[in-house]
């Protein structure tokens, strides 16, 4: 496979890709980055994706920069979102900071990717340096960003500071001297203000490829600690398992092209051609993908017995990919778990789901559930299993 194909596997958008093709023709390692906030100390398979592209241009010869954004997460991007985030402390930033320099080894060449801090350049620059910065950039560009577009017109405050992020976050383009850049959907226009500002400091514009967002565990959302549908990288190999077991048979080819590295494109591809056509069992391939995804991240071992435990869980041969798919309205943005299993018919009444769950007879993606009180949001998935033989997998809207 050459090297553009194998680039252009999952990829959203590449802009420019001529301009790609004329940097790869140099013969040369590109100086490819990819910049993550520390916004919370943990990443998930969510992040994996941008990471996983990285390594593949590292496995084709080319300089990876892992970029912390230690001076932007305290800006706080708003991308995606239609009121002002919350900045992060310095504190904040540094812990979390550190976790990600842990975590990111897990899937890239230690040897070969180089970490930068975005402080590093932007703590040097004065008060005068920044307002030259911002003077590169009309209002009338940032405006064009949807997200701010569509607050200007309903009205809701938009802080001078959040016009900021995107020029420092394209001016670290400038002082790392980037050739590609990658990134999310949602960073876009953040990359694009990277490529003008590199024209304007007499520098070669880099490359932009976008990447999909990878939805959560809902399937609908995308993936995210504060909506609890995530699956964190650190999270103990049997909970990783059941959680990727969990998800639906359509969401999962989804997950096998961001996330799998050990199937190509066109393997994937058959795959799936033979479970649409019944000739193969979607869970066969269900536990293939979990059982990778769970050695990348601890090893082979841990996923053998993962496999095991979810097998003594699951036995009757009932698993997650077999059983009833519903969707219930949480009204109140939240459903007590009684009142859940009564709706999805795992109960007759919710006198006899809370009886269940004294008893210990309630799992929630094979986890035991005793807590009578527990509730859950709108936008969260899970497998709910009562008893040894009802299983439901609910979606609450």
């Amino acid at each position: 496979m050459d090297p553009l194909t194998e680039i252009r596997r999952g990829v959203d958008e590449i802009l420019v890709e001529k301009d790609l093709v004329e940097k790869l023709a140099h013969d040369r390692p590109l100086r490819v980055k990819a910049g993550f906030d520390p916004t919370a100390p943990d990443l998930h398979l969510g992040h994996t994706v941008l990471i996983n592209k990285m390594r593949q241009f590292q496995d084709l010869g080319h300089h990876v920069m892992f970029l912390i954004g230690d001076f932007t997460g305290m800006i706080g991007d708003p991308t995606g979102k239609n009121a002002t985030r919350k900045p992060l402390t310095r504190n904040d930033v540094e812990e979390n900071a550190a976790t990600y320099r842990e975590q990111i080894f897990k899937i890239l060449d230690q040897d070969k990717t180089q970490i930068c801090f975005n402080s590093s350049w932007m703590q040097s620059m004065d008060a005068a340096d920044l307002i030259g910065l911002a003077a590169r950039h009309t209002v009338a560009r940032m405006l064009e960003r949807d997200d701010f577009q569509k607050r200007y017109k309903s009205g809701q405050p938009i802080a001078i500071h959040e016009f900021l992020y995107p020029l420092v976050q394209g001016y670290d383009s400038v002082a790392m001297r980037a050739d590609v850049e990658l990134g999310g959907t949602d960073q876009k226009f953040n990359m694009l203000v990277g490529r003008q500002l590199q024209e304007q400091y007499g520098q070669s514009p880099q490359v932009v490829i976008t990447l999909p967002i990878l939805e959560g565990l809902d399937g609908v959302q995308k993936m995210s600690k504060s909506l609890d549908n995530y699956i964190g990288i650190t999270e103990p190999p049997e909970e990783m398992f059941g959680k990727l077991m969990s998800i639906s048979d359509q969401l999962m080819w989804r997950y096998f092209d961001l996330l799998s590295l050990e199937h190509s494109a066109e393997e994937i591809r058959a795959m799936r051609e033979s479970a649409s056509a019944g000739k193969a069992n979607p869970r066969d391939f269900k536990v293939a993908l979990a059982k990778e995804i769970v050695a990348r991240f601890h090893h082979a071992s841990a996923a053998k017995h993962a496999l095991a435990e979810f097998e003594r869980r699951f036995r009757h041969g009932q698993m997650p990919g077999e059983i009833a798919e519903v969707e219930l309205e949480a009204a109140r943005g939240a459903l007590p778990l009684a009142n859940l299993l009564r709706d999805a018919g795992l109960t007759k009444s919710t006198s006899e789901a809370l009886r269940m769950i004294r008893q210990g007879a309630v799992r929630v993606d094979g986890e035991r559930v005793e807590d009578a009180d527990l509730e859950f949001r709108a936008g969260s998935s899970h497998v709910y299993q009562v008893g040894k033989r009802r299983f439901a997998r609910v979606r609450l809207l």
